[in-house]
């Protein structure tokens, strides 16, 4: 499957052992947003809800996803801060203070964030931890942050993000990204399965941004698509099927 759409249909971003290959950026259904997940940026609706996930890093990259949800329950990723540095997997190194500043000030002044209630925000539970003293949840209430333990069962996580980027059968997916989030466009495909894991990824790559989604997809959770296969009747002599 893979070589086929590799050959085919030029999709060279596909290979061995992706986790997210059914993730699509196709610039040429920008417009309708279908078989795509990456959509260009648009007005968020006053009375869509606003909702925020967050997996903390220091050494290595922290990541804030805001999300919005239309009237379908349908995701969209609106806007990302990424602690990274040039170079991937590299953290910022910025204080749990300094990144929770950032994101109060970013939260008074974006336009699409500004004057709107984050209704819920969920974190990896670890950000609980106050076995050094002041947890990094505790911290967050200072600056007006507030955080829910997310759920953090990984293979179902995975398979709740699998579901909202599944295509219906008119090309509609549950979870769509503004072109602006530049981390997970470029992060997600990168996602590999664990060689010992089998299900899970590969938690030596850079997977910050996806476990904050998991945290998100795991906060809403959803059933997977199921094709409708029509049914075939190969012979009904007695007109069984269509008095039905």
């Amino acid at each position: 499957r893979r070589l086929r759409q590799a050959w085919l249909e030029g999709r060279w971003d596909i290979f061995q052992g992706q986790v997210f290959s059914e993730f699509t950026d196709d610039p040429t259904h920008y417009a309708d947003r279908r078989f795509t997940h990456v959509i260009p940026a648009f007005d968020i609706p006053r009375e869509w809800r606003v909702y925020r996930s967050y997996d903390f890093g220091y050494g290595k990259p922290f990541s804030v996803g805001y999300w919005a949800v239309d009237y379908d329950g349908v995701l969209y990723r609106i806007m990302e801060m990424y602690g990274c540095t040039a170079t991937p997997n590299e953290g910022v190194k910025w204080s749990p203070d300094e990144q929770f500043r950032r994101m109060a000030e970013l939260e008074r002044s974006h336009p699409w964030l500004k004057g709107r209630e984050i209704v819920d925000s969920v974190a990896d539970p670890a950000i609980w931890d106050a076995s050094r003293g002041e947890s990094i949840a505790e911290t967050a209430t200072r600056y007006g942050i507030y955080f829910s333990p997310g759920d953090n069962q990984r293979i179902p996580g995975w398979m709740q993000v699998h579901y909202r980027m599944q295509f219906d059968e008119n090309g509609y997916a549950r979870m769509y990204v503004f072109n602006c989030c530049k981390a997970f466009i470029r992060t997600i495909p990168l996602m590999m399965y664990s060689e010992t894991k089998p299900e899970d990824l590969d938690t030596d790559l850079e997977d910050h941004v996806a476990d904050e989604v998991r945290y998100m997809c795991m906060s809403r959770p959803i059933k997977p698509v199921v094709p409708v296969k029509p049914r075939i009747i190969l012979s009904d002599p007695l007109d069984m099927f269509k008095r039905r």
